[in-house]
């Protein structure tokens, strides 16, 4: 007994209804990449803004930690003059006591050294003096540049909300819409599909052939090829840029886009014709 052969819905779908969803997607698919263009580049905007705004902050963390050290370091060096101060007075009255010149000469030298050690104290305090007044105005620029970068992210992220709150309805829609479409499609072409629209520029996996040229990269198509396409019985795709082609008339099931784009090329003929006679 023959084995009867199964086949699923994607199986039994005609190349040109696989043709024909295929170009219903790439429409839903550049309904959404106009509306993404609504956005323009204000979520690059509000990225980078975010970003300098974490940088900001990170900076005036790190001058006010900074700072705190300077003004710890001028407390200790002051500490440390007052100590040498008060050892030079009590040693100056121990020269009053001494018993030879050798005591004298030595408290002499400890004066002198604790003198030495008050003038490097003051040196250093003048240097972290500087850098407390430094970093000061650092952290008083970072404040302030920290206090536009975030009233303008604010400003932006309220913009970018507002675009997303007018388009999100339709986006999501149409996202849905997208999703099924490609969801129905056999896994080799939706794989296809995708690929290709990631690597075009302009996002078009799916184009039209429009004056005998690709409507991707605008390469001229073969008479024969064009033909091919025409009769919609396999998926062919440009030779010169890889997307899909399909033919301009793809979605007019009852030929009414088609007999008017002959009609009106008669007419034009007819025109052209009696412009020659007129020239005689």
């Amino acid at each position: 007994m023959a084995k009867k052969t199964i086949k699923t819905n994607k199986e039994e779908v005609s190349v040109e209804d696989k043709l024909k969803s295929l170009y219903e997607l790439q429409q839903i698919d550049s309904e959404i990449d106009e509306i993404r263009k609504l956005r323009g580049e204000l979520p690059l905007e509000v990225e980078d803004l975010e970003d300098e705004v974490a940088g900001l902050q990170t900076r005036v963390a790190k001058h006010d930690e900074e700072l705190k050290e300077s003004t710890a370091s001028i407390s200790a060096k002051k500490n440390e003059i007052k100590e040498h101060q008060a050892l030079i007075e009590k040693y100056t009255k121990q020269q009053n006591n001494v018993r030879n010149n050798r005591e004298f000469n030595a408290l002499s030298k400890e004066i002198e050294f604790k003198e030495l050690e008050i003038e490097l104290a003051e040196k250093h305090i003048k240097e972290f003096s500087a850098t407390e007044d430094f970093k000061k105005e650092a952290i008083k620029q970072s404040k302030d540049e920290l206090k536009q970068k975030t009233a303008l992210l604010k400003e932006k992220k309220s913009e970018l909300k507002a675009v997303i709150a007018e388009t999100e309805k339709d986006e999501k829609a149409l996202e849905k819409k997208s999703q099924a479409l490609l969801d129905n499609l056999e896994e080799r072409l939706a794989v296809a599909y995708t690929r290709i629209r990631s690597n075009a520029r302009n996002g078009l996996a799916v184009v039209t052939v429009n004056r005998d040229a690709c409507g991707g990269c605008f390469n001229k198509i073969p008479p024969q090829r064009q033909l091919d396409i025409r009769a919609r019985k396999k998926i062919i795709v440009c030779e010169h840029c890889g997307r899909i082609l399909v033919d301009k008339y793809i979605n007019d099931d009852d030929n009414t886009q088609e007999q008017l784009d002959i009609e009106k090329a008669a007419q034009k003929k007819k025109r052209t014709v009696r412009k020659r006679k007129v020239t005689k």
